[in-house]
């Protein structure tokens, strides 16, 4: 394609998938796209033997990484460990309550500290955490760091670009996109309120082409509601050189995720998809669950701030939950397109298919000009 973003990385189709599984990563990249490895649930050893693995099976074909450094945040570093003294013991109890209730059975006493600290030393949620890991990916061959949660410090920027590794950055409204711009990010990605994650509430078909238009002549990937070529046709008719994906990886052959949550996904439906804070304390897209849905009670604690909110899901729901598989309380990020995710298939075969929708949907458009 004439694309920039294809000729900035050297790839053929510009469609660049987060994920946080290395075999989506080395899937897409194989098959002509960028895949980008989200680093925030890694330990430094963990993410040490996943860049490894990536280099071993990926051909020499380029990839990048996914960071999660806010700007505002409240510090947590290695007292994540102390949950007493972090979250508020009627936080504790609330989720605890909501589990017990349930016949959810609790962690084995004699093993529940172990379970809990292996659990949060893979979490890298502070911006000190997220510097370190950076750090140790700039040992690989990457080509690209993206900022998931505000702009990237300069001191990341300069390092990055020292190194000939891209920067971008993700934007819900058209004034962060200006700020990633300014502070030397390479390319932005309009990240619309349909997206899975951290996102806004402005939809993709209308903040596509504002930050289009407020960033020009940058780059724009869209990112938001897109897992078929007739989205990627949308994004680029809008003004976007690409789009970024991750909710359609989700119930793939190759992804991670545990059959339950995978299966969950398959029969949602776009509604399944909610915005909440109750999972991570910023607003997240994620898919609708019992815990969720306890949030929305009345009665229900206010969420605590980021990554405190966070810590205790992961700590004191999440480890129960996963454990016994507790489907109902399965939940994961997913954008509203989890309506269309109805089946498995490869990697591979997703990346093809879409490309044959946008082939599809190109020759349509030629046709009514005809």
């Amino acid at each position: 394609m004439n694309n920039r973003l294809c000729e900035m990385f050297g790839i053929d189709v510009p469609i660049f998938a987060f994920s946080h599984c290395r075999d989506v990563v080395v899937e897409v990249s194989r098959a002509g796209g960028m895949g980008v490895l989200g680093m925030a649930r890694m330990s430094p050893r963990r993410l040490r033997e996943e860049l490894r693995w990536i280099d071993a099976h990926i051909d020499g074909r380029p990839y990048g990484i996914d960071v999660l450094m806010p700007s505002t945040y409240s510090e947590a570093g290695e007292l994540k460990f102390d949950m007493e003294r972090l979250v508020p013991h009627e936080h504790v109890e609330f989720v605890r309550g909501l589990l017990d209730a349930a016949g959810i059975p609790p962690l084995p006493q004699e093993e529940r500290d172990e379970i809990v600290h292996n659990l949060l030393s893979e979490l890298s949620f502070t911006p000190a955490e997220s510097m370190a890991m950076v750090d140790i990916a700039m040992e690989h061959p990457i080509k690209l760091i993206v900022n998931a949660l505000g702009s990237p410090p300069p001191a990341l920027v300069e390092a990055a670009h020292a190194r000939g590794i891209k920067v971008a950055a993700m934007a819900g409204k058209a004034k962060h996109a200006q700020r990633h711009r300014d502070r030397g990010c390479d390319f932005v990605i309009a990240v619309g309120g349909e997206a899975g994650g951290h996102t806004g509430t402005i939809s993709s078909m209308v903040l596509w082409p504002e930050i289009v238009d407020a960033v020009a002549p940058l780059p724009v990937l869209g990112a938001g509601g897109v897992a078929r070529g007739r989205q990627v046709a949308a994004a680029l008719a809008l003004g976007c050189e690409g789009v970024w994906c991750g909710s359609v990886w989700l119930p793939s052959a190759q992804s991670e995720l545990m059959p339950e949550i995978k299966q969950r996904l398959i029969e949602a439906s776009a509604e399944d998809s909610v915005h909440t804070r109750a999972v991570t304390g910023k607003p997240c897209r994620t898919l609708r669950s019992a815990f969720t849905d306890a949030y929305e009670r009345p009665g229900a604690p206010t969420p605590l701030p980021a990554p405190l909110q966070n810590l205790l899901w992961w700590a004191e729901g999440r480890t129960r939950v996963e454990r016994v598989r507790a489907r109902e309380w399965l939940t994961y990020p997913v954008g509203q397109v989890v309506g269309s995710l109805t089946a498995t298939s490869s990697v591979r075969d997703i990346v093809y298919g879409m490309m044959e929708e946008l082939l599809g949907a190109r020759e349509r458009l030629n046709d009514m000009f005809d």
